[in-house]
């Protein structure tokens, strides 16, 4: 496995681990790599989509110049405040940075004199760039925007608001450490519920195109095969990283079958980044434990899973010509593929209408329950796509 960057290298070119590239964080670096994956496509789409007229764009009134005010510069003062308070106390404590970026960036540690110097040196440029303004006009124009030049905003919007979902389906699953510690829990850079991320993104996401006059339902359409190859480049993260998404263990022996490697079988995540299990031996870097007894490598199922289900979703966005259908299809094989992987992987279990379910479990029926429902809902309603 390969906790951080510096992981990668080593397996790549024979470079020492735990080194400054340990900022860079495998988890975090697929993360990115899945929500540039989903924006390429969901771009695709909303192309094709306005094209065959199904979304239109939209006339807006855009400002082109504003004048510098005190709240712009009070507002971009404390910005550079926040990040100098914090770049402060990275360099002088980059040791600990390197370890767990996301614990730093997230306390309430900093440091105040560069944080209060970055302010300073920043209300004094924007007044004196205030003082010498001589146009105090704001100016505005016409501008048409088609609906895939707002993916980055769309993509904003969905990165927020899932990361924030993630978190808080996170604490929900994992309430007694929450308990014990809230601030710390919270603002840790692990524990991510994905099925947390994508419900609260897809509100957020599905307000922010209503009000740009996208009818969400083929809005909806368009976004299925993005979530899904996002989930599946997410899982990779997962997988490669360790990050505790694993199975049950596993001591079956490898059916005849089976013809592909043995860790895709049973896999110990040597070296995971929550550093869980045995030590291994002879191993002198940060993360040095591995599982033992091994376990199902669940994420590599559902990179697998997710692969084959984001090819079916691409090849039916042209063959289907009744719009809601395809996002149904994606909420019903996602929900099917959730809730069999739930069954041999590691995760709170609840009992529930005699069944001993996890969360994710109860949320994949509900997509499950959902998809078909949706699907022949559209279907009678007959709207064009």
């Amino acid at each position: 496995m390969w906790p951080d960057f510096s992981y990668i290298l080593h397996s790549l070119i024979g470079t020492e681990p735990d080194n400054a590239f340990s900022i860079i964080k495998t988890f975090g670096f697929f993360l990115g790599i899945a929500f540039i994956a989903s924006a390429s496509l969901l771009y695709l789409e909303l192309k094709r989509k306005e094209e065959q007229k199904l979304i239109f764009g939209k006339t807006e009134t855009i400002v082109i110049y504003k004048p510098l005010d005190w709240q712009e510069l009070l507002i971009q003062a404390f910005i550079n405040f926040i990040i100098f308070y914090k770049l402060g106390y990275i360099f002088r404590h980059f040791g600990q940075f390197k370890i767990d970026p996301a614990a730093i960036i997230f306390s309430l540690k900093g440091n105040f004199i560069s944080g209060c110097a970055a302010f300073i040196l920043t209300a004094a440029y924007l007044y004196y760039k205030m003082s010498n303004e001589k146009d105090k006009t704001i100016k505005t124009a016409e501008q048409f925007i088609h609906p895939y030049q707002r993916i980055t905003n769309i993509t904003i919007v969905a990165a927020a608001y899932g990361l924030i979902g993630s978190k808080l389906f996170s604490v929900l699953e994992n309430w007694s450490s929450f308990i014990k510690d809230p601030l710390g829990e919270f603002f840790s850079g692990s524990g991510l519920t994905i099925y947390g991320g994508l419900i609260l993104a897809f509100i957020m996401v599905y307000r922010y195109v209503s009000k740009r006059g996208i009818q969400p339902i083929h809005m909806m359409d368009a976004v299925a095969p993005s979530l899904m190859i996002g989930y599946c480049i997410g899982r990779m993260g997962c997988h490669f990283s360790g990050d505790g998404d694993w199975g049950i263990v596993n001591e079956l022996s490898k059916p005849s079958w089976f013809i592909f490697p043995d860790s895709w079988w049973a896999n110990s995540y040597a070296h995971n980044v929550l550093n869980e299990g045995v030590s291994i031996p002879t191993c002198q870097w940060r993360y040095c434990n591995e599982l033992y007894p091994k376990v199902f490598p669940t994420p590599l199922y559902e990179i697998i899973l997710a692969g084959i289900i984001t090819i079916i979703l691409w090849l039916l966005r042209t063959k289907l010509h009744r719009a809601g259908l395809l996002f149904f299809i994606y909420c019903f094989l996602n929900g099917l593929e959730r809730f069999f992987i739930e069954f041999i992987r590691v995760n709170p279990r609840y009992h529930l209408a005699g069944f001993d379910l996890s969360m994710a479990q109860v949320i994949a029926v509900g997509l499950i329950v959902t998809g078909i429902g949706g699907f022949f809902f559209y279907w009678k309603k007959n709207i064009p796509a």
